[in-house]
């Protein structure tokens, strides 16, 4: 596994603020990334560059009883990223160090990073909160939960709440604000949806998918339904959707592509 790269980290994440925290010891483990050094050392910071190996024996005899100078580093959810010192981490982990002593600035975030992240988690929480800041979801549900097993639920779920919100421009004769549009959506669409594959004991039956997984696929269902018969709605698509056989393989794919956000800070 890779080290991560602290821009990448930023760009994905919402940045909320930034805090000298000063000298502090910190955990080796939950060292993860870097600031510019991410391609230089694996993710158990061993090196890849031939160069290394005589850095870190020029460290083991500069400091022949461990005890060296604080590395400088970012904490971004409880996750750091290191700016100077990356062979005096190298040398962390091979000795099995448990702690470091670093002079920390921390970018606050709503976000926890866990010690094991790794980049489809982030991936997987940009999308979904891209989902919920830019469809109104965010500001007229803040308590609701969407989730999907894979990334690319969040992106066609988008295209659903906005191409609601044009039909109920249309309706209405204006145009409405997104979170009108997501509010409504979320009554009037969604939750019935969902209603009707709880109904359908679809959640049993498919343990490895999310509700929201769950809701596109009768969705699409109901939509195939819809040719022939329009007045087909979420029920007669849960039912005709309980019916469907899925392959091992398919399932077998599906569990080893699911990934999960990361999880928000209280």
């Amino acid at each position: 596994m890779d080290l991560l790269a602290l821009d990448d980290v930023r760009r994905r994440l919402r940045i909320v603020g930034q805090t000298y925290d000063g000298l502090r010891s910190i955990e080796v483990v939950r060292i993860v990334g870097s600031l510019d050094r991410s391609s230089d050392f694996d993710r158990d910071f061993r090196p890849r560059l031939r160069r290394s190996q005589q850095r870190l024996a020029s460290l083991r005899e500069a400091f022949p009883e461990g005890k060296m100078p604080p590395i400088e580093a970012f904490e971004v959810g409880g996750a750091f990223f290191v700016s100077d010192g990356h062979h005096r981490v190298a040398l962390a982990r091979q000795d099995d160090v448990d702690f470091i002593d670093a002079d920390v600035t921390v970018l606050e975030t709503n976000y926890t990073i866990p010690p094991d992240v790794d980049v489809r988690q982030l991936v997987h929480t940009e999308q979904q909160r891209r989902l919920l800041t830019e469809s109104g979801l965010a500001a007229a549900r803040p308590d609701v939960v969407i989730e999907f097993s894979r990334t690319g639920g969040y992106p066609e779920l988008l295209e659903l709440i906005k191409a609601h919100g044009y039909d109920l421009a249309r309706r209405r004769g204006a145009l409405p604000e997104p979170a009108e549009v997501a509010a409504d959506w979320y009554d009037t669409v969604f939750a019935p949806g969902v209603a009707a594959l709880q109904r359908e004991s679809l959640p049993a039956s498919y343990s490895y998918k999310t509700d929201a997984d769950l809701f596109l696929w009768i969705y699409q269902r109901r939509r195939s339904l819809q040719v022939l018969n329009p007045a087909a709605d979420f029920d007669a698509a849960a039912r005709d959707a309980h019916g469907q056989r899925v392959s091992r393989r398919f399932r077998k794919e599906f569990l080893r592509e699911r990934s999960t956000p990361l999880p928000q800070r209280d």
